[in-house]
This record gives structure tokens, sequence and C-alpha cells, in this order.
């Protein structure tokens, strides 16, 4: 068997924390090969240690069965090696081609030719069914144009195997197919991937095999054609996750959240919430569904106080908190899961315990008199981390090191131990793994069912079916629809998100 890429018996360890521990990992020319594992299981770590930003302390790596030192990047990059990150590594300011070529310049006489560079970047694009434009600024592209920029980028330095580190976790499911159908082009292209993922749909969609770690340890590898989802799960966590969500039938209540008549601008100035009118009562679990740019971040900037109202209200509990400030708006009862944890959710570089009062520092007994009183804080972030399952050496590690699975843990107990009225759930398990979306799933069902009005926004239309009591579909702006998530299917929420009405008079309302 021809491998292009092994990896065999590697550890890496931080500061006597062992990341992987006595793992191999082997890859077949022309496959895609999944990297399966919980948050904090260690699969980047070990992509990290293949594309050269960490060295390992034991264990060997072969390209094409010879042994190699891959000492950094660019060495990686020389061996045909490339990695498309989770988190992007782009220049927002530069074009597509300026992005692709940083430290790969064309030069003739002695200047860039960036003319040259955008035929070369154009005629790759076209080659793999990209389509990218080589001029665009990369400030004016969607995420999903944002990631295939990324692919280019290994490609343009010639990368025969490529990393993808959890790429769909930032995709709308409509840019999810069309990178499935990119990943199999670059297959038949001759080259070979390795998908970090923990999608178990992808997975049984795309990939040949797939090996598992969990916790830091090699479980082992298993051709995808003999396994099923359930299978892969019980690998990955160590135990059976259930799929099924329970949950009683909803008694909501009184409305906890009215939004009426609201108009909000995007940073563009243009109209991006045109009219919306919505209702969130207690006791209830209202799922809003909408293609990416619908105008779902400016609904919630502007109940969190974080974007201007244009015109329109919003009540919370019959009180109009119309453009308070989002101090005061906490204060009145509203908790936001935000959708993006790294910009709006945490203070990376602080510790993870005083992340968990970033809401209620300022109040006692963490503070007096305005000085901080340490003692208390991580007290109570101890609590919240054993409550919360918050998996991390201790409360005073800096929350960039933790997983995402366990920062969202941190954040959701945070925002849930201020008892709130309003919790707002903006992609609560983007990029997150079975166990940990079983465990955020349970937490926001015990939040509706103890009587609390919750608002989830997310892309995932099995979650917003499965944990939603009503849903509500946004398209340009507006609500266009609510419906039951048990008479709904989803190729009816597709079409309503693309813009379809629903047939029957009557069928929509607010």
């Amino acid at each position: 068997m021809e491998y292009v890429v092994e990896m065999l018996g590697i550890r890496k360890e931080f500061n006597g924390f062992v990341a992987n521990d006595d793992i191999t990992l082997q890859l077949q020319k022309g496959e895609i090969h999944a990297l399966l594992g919980e948050n904090g299981a260690g699969k980047s770590t070990l992509m990290n240690v293949l594309f050269g930003l960490y060295q390992p302390e034991q264990g060997e790596i072969r390209v094409h069965g010879k042994p190699v030192k891959i000492t950094d990047p660019n060495v990686a990059n020389d061996l045909g090696i490339g990695m498309v990150h989770q988190h992007f590594m782009l220049v927002d300011t530069f074009t597509v081609t300026e992005n692709i070529i940083l430290g790969r310049e064309p030069k003739a006489g002695g200047k860039i030719d960036i003319k040259q560079a955008e035929r070369e970047v154009r005629e790759l694009s076209e080659k793999y069914g990209l389509a990218v434009d080589p001029t665009a600024k990369i400030a004016d592209i969607s995420v999903g144009m944002q990631q295939r920029v990324e692919i280019l980028k290994t490609l343009y330095r010639g990368a025969e195997m490529l990393i993808f580190d959890e790429p769909t976790a930032v995709l709308t499911p409509q840019e999810i197919k069309e990178l499935m159908q990119i990943m199999k082009t670059l297959i038949k292209e001759g080259k070979s991937i390795i998908l970090i993922t923990h999608k178990l749909k992808e997975i049984m969609e795309v990939c040949d095999r797939v090996t598992v770690i969990r916790k830091g340890k090699g479980i082992g590898t298993v051709n995808v054609s003999e396994t099923d989802p359930d299978h892969l799960a019980s690998l990955m966590v160590g135990r059976e996750v259930t799929f099924k969500i329970d949950k009683t039938e909803a008694n909501p209540e009184g409305s906890v959240l009215e939004v009426n008549d609201l108009f909000v601008k995007d940073s563009r100035g243009i109209q991006a919430v045109k009219g919306l009118n919505l209702t969130v009562h207690a006791g209830e679990i209202l799922g809003i569904c909408g293609v990416d740019g619908n105008g779902q971040s400016e609904l919630i900037e502007a109940i969190t106080g974080l974007r201007k109202v244009d015109s329109g209200s919003v009540m919370i509990n019959g009180k109009d908190i119309t453009n308070f400030k989002p101090r005061k708006i906490t204060e009145t009862g509203v908790a936001h899961i935000p959708q993006d944890r790294h910009k709006h959710g945490l203070v990376l570089d602080f510790p993870i315990g005083e992340n968990m009062v970033l809401q209620t520092y300022y109040q006692k007994p963490f503070s007096k008199g305005g000085v901080l009183n340490y003692k208390e804080i991580y007290k109570k972030a101890n609590h919240l981390i054993k409550e919360f399952d918050v998996r991390t050496p201790n409360e005073y590690t800096p929350a960039r090191a933790l997983s995402g699975g366990n920062q969202q843990k941190a954040i959701i107990g945070r925002e849930v131990d201020r008892d709130p009225d309003l919790l707002i759930a903006a992609q609560p398990t983007r990029g997150l793994d079975v166990g940990a979306i079983e465990f955020i799933h349970k937490r926001l069902i015990e939040q509706r069912d103890h009587g609390k009005a919750v608002l989830l926004i997310s892309f995932e239309l099995d979650e917003i079916i499965n944990v939603s009591d009503r849903i509500a579909v946004i398209y340009e702006g507006e609500i266009v629809a609510i419906v039951n998530p048990k008479e709904t299917t989803e190729q009816e929420l597709g079409l309503l998100m693309a813009g379809s009405k629903r047939k029957e008079a009557g069928e929509i309302h607010v």
C-alpha cells in the first residue's frame, strides 16, 4: 500500500500536558481521510505537527516512505503539504491574488508581476472549480469564498496533500455542499486530503477512511463503508451518544421578548432588518433559520445593544429597551451566547476563570469599591467549571488554550448562571462535536423548562427542527413564515429560506 504521508507514534506535550500520545495516522494516495475526535482530543495539534508548527517529542513522519523533519510550514510546503486552517490566515485589506502570492510573489524586472499572478490564480481557480475573483478584496467576499482563497493558497504553493481543519464550521449548508464537491474534484486531480472534523454526516458522505482519537490517544482507523454514525460517535466519545433530543411539550406563557416593526442597517449602511416582528414567550424555544446574511446578525446585535436600531422597538417583559447600552440590557435579564465566541464571547488572553465573570465582575462579591476580589472570582469560576464540565487544566489557563467546545461551555455557564429571562443562543454548537452538542442542547431545553424564553439562531437545520418549539424563517431581513417543527421538513424550510412563500392562505403569521 502506497502512503503519501505517515505519522508514526507521534507524541506532543505542552508543559507536561500530553496532547498527542503515541498516535499513528497513514494517508493513502487519492483518499479523503477523516481525523475524528471530540473538541480538545488533539486533532489540530496532530496536524500542526505535520504542518511544522509544532515539533513532536517522539515519533516519526514519513513522506512517500522517506523519514522527514518538518521544522516549519515552509518545509511542509516544499514537501507538498498544505493546510487550510479553521481560522483563516488572510489580510482583509489585500486582494485575493495578493493573499495567495504572499511570500511567493512572481517578479518581473524587480517588481511584483501582479497581472501574471492574477492569470495564474484565475487558471488554478478554473481548474479546480473554485470560482474565485482574483481581484476581489478579502473584506468584500463571503466566508465561503475566503475559504476557497485559503485552498488556492495551498494549491499555488504546489500542495499534493491538503489538511482541512474543521472546514465546514463557518459555512452555510449550501457552501458545505459546494466544498464537498471541491474536495471530490481535488481527489480526481490526484490530491490526497486529511479532513479534521467531528461532523459524522460529512464523514459518511465524502471520506474513505477515518482515524479516531480520544483524549490524545489513537483509538483506531476504520473504513467508512464498514461503519455508521452511531459507531463512530461511540468511538469518538467513549460512550453511546443519543442523537434524539428528549423534550416534553412546551408550555409557553407570557411574552418575554417583543420585536416590533424593527429596521436596522448593516455596517455598510444597507438596510439589513426591514420591518421585522417577532415574539418569544416564557417556556419556549423559538428557532430562527435562514441563509447567512439575511439579517440574523443585525437582529441579534440590535436586541443586545451592539447595533443601533433605526426605527421600531425591542421590549423585554413589557419594558422598552431599544438602543439601551449592552450592560443595561444584560441587567434587564438578557443573556447572549454570541455567534463568534472569539470576537464577542471571550477575552482570549485572560484566564478562563476571569472570563466566567465578564458580565458580573463589577458586582458584589466580585468587586468592592472598584477593587476586584480574585478569591471570590476564582471560587465562582471553579463552581461553574465543574457544573458545566469545562475541561481545562485549571481556572488560570488562558481561554485561548481551551478547545472550541470547552470555550463554548464556559460562555454558556457564565450566561445561564445569571438566571436570565431571555437567553439568545446564536450558532451555539458551531464547530462542536457530538458530545458537546448533546450537552448544549440539554442546557437550552433545561432553560426552557425553567420557564425561560430561548431565542435560537442556527444554520444547522436539523438543530433548528429538533430543538425549537416554533421556527421563524428569516429572508432578506423579514420573518416570512412561522412553522411548527413537527409539521415541516428540511426541504420546506430550504424553500422558505430561499424566499418562496407557503401556498396555503393564512399560513404565514407571526
